[in-house]
């Protein structure tokens, strides 16, 4: 037990750390992205799920794991997940987003963490009629990991789940680059992999291009490093968001052989039934916490409540090295997106079950049948509220 809590402290202050640095929140990867364009963020995400489905796969076969976490999957994930992505979106930070901005001393993200406490603590006593009402008529089959299935040994089918991601990207930054520049430079490196500039060889030639701008830019992000003269002050601007993917992707290996997958509104959960337990309410009288999330052991601290709480304290030691720490009081305008967004996080995330960590990060990487559902909501759920925020414009995507 003391290893694991050591354990929790490392990988927790070390997230907390990575997340702050590297401003690394789901909903810029994808709100960014459907309203500008923007996949600085959007590719950091593909970076760490694709890695850590790779060396988690490697660590599986191996024996070196805690086991997966794969809810029963049905249309609960897709209801669920869009509650969530809609009520991330509409407060500003994902599950992880939120926790690093409460650490660097944003008072509209307490809120929203108060808020998603009072999600948790109603699902909670709803959950007996949600149970029939809700979760089994909507669920469809058993929970299960492709890896566990598959005949395919699990490295094998990460490293081409990993294949076909990385063409997909190539496929799509190739046709945006030539076709998007209309003949220029972009058209002539159609035409330097044997392609023309034409709807249909682009066709053929857009993932050659593609690649070769991965190559071109994964070179040039390691080439920043040798050209650091100054670790000390770079160390405090913000970070390169693929280095964070890096740093988390490290971290949730040894999480995943120490401990279990990384997960965030789970733990949340457990601290608001642990929290109400300290001021008289007898949480574990509860199904939802009693029988499932504290599993009939009592209603305690759990190895998975120290790591997320840790998150904070790794974002406030950061964003204090860097200078970026200060109490931010929130504008009496931006009040309701904490209260509603974060209420709609912590009942969308058990609806669902689990948040943007949970199925996209984790579940994704670990290749679960309910997190690929799951993962559909929430990204429909944030195209959504994108779209209403930004209504007066549209989207560009």
């Amino acid at each position: 037990m003391v290893s694991n809590v050591l354990t929790a402290l490392v990988v927790g202050v070390g997230l907390g750390v990575f997340l702050q640095k590297g401003r690394f929140c789901f909903v810029h990867a994808f709100r960014d992205f459907f309203a500008f364009k923007d996949s600085r963020v959007t590719k950091a995400v593909l970076v760490a799920t694709t890695l850590t489905m790779v060396f988690w796969s490697i660590a599986y076969a191996l024996g070196y794991y805690q086991g997966f976490w794969t809810p029963d999957w049905g249309l609960t994930g897709l209801l669920g997940g869009f509650v969530f992505g809609v009520g991330m979106t509409y407060a500003g930070g994902c599950a992880s987003g939120t926790l690093y901005r409460a650490g660097q001393g944003y008072l509209h993200f307490w809120l929203t963490l108060a808020f998603m406490g009072v999600g948790y603590a109603v699902f909670t006593v709803l959950f007996p009629t949600l149970e029939s009402a809700y979760f089994e008529p909507l669920t469809f089959g058993t929970g299960v990991t492709l890896f566990e299935v598959s005949p395919v040994p699990a490295p094998l089918l990460a490293l081409g789940v990993a294949g076909l991601v990385l063409l997909a990207y190539a496929t799509i930054v190739g046709r945006s680059a030539a076709g998007g520049a209309g003949g220029t430079d972009d058209a002539a490196a159609v035409r330097a992999d044997g392609g023309t500039p034409t709807s249909r060889g682009l066709g053929a030639s857009a993932p050659a291009v593609g690649l070769r701008q991965f190559v071109a830019g994964t070179r040039e992000y390691f080439r920043g490093f040798a050209e650091i003269d100054d670790w000390k002050a770079a160390s405090k601007r913000p970070w390169d968001p693929r280095t964070a993917a890096l740093g988390i992707t490290a971290l949730a290996v040894l999480w995943f052989t120490q401990v279990s997958i990384v997960g965030v509104t789970g733990p949340e959960a457990r601290w608001t039934g642990y929290l109400l337990q300290q001021v008289g309410v007898d949480a574990g009288s509860y199904e939802y916490w009693g029988s499932i999330l504290f599993q009939g052991k009592g209603v305690g601290l759990t190895v998975d409540m120290v790591m997320i709480a840790a998150v904070i304290l790794g974002a406030f030691l950061a964003a204090f090295w860097s200078g970026d720490f200060s109490i931010r009081v929130p504008k009496r305008r931006r009040v309701p997106n904490a209260v509603v967004g974060g209420f709609m996080m912590g009942a969308g995330s058990r609806l669902a079950p689990g948040c943007n960590i949970g199925n996209i990060y984790s579940g994704l990487a670990e290749l679960s049948v309910h997190s690929f559902i799951a993962t559909a909501g929430i990204i429909a759920g944030v195209y959504a509220m994108t779209h209403w925020i930004y209504r007066d414009v549209g989207c560009a995507i």
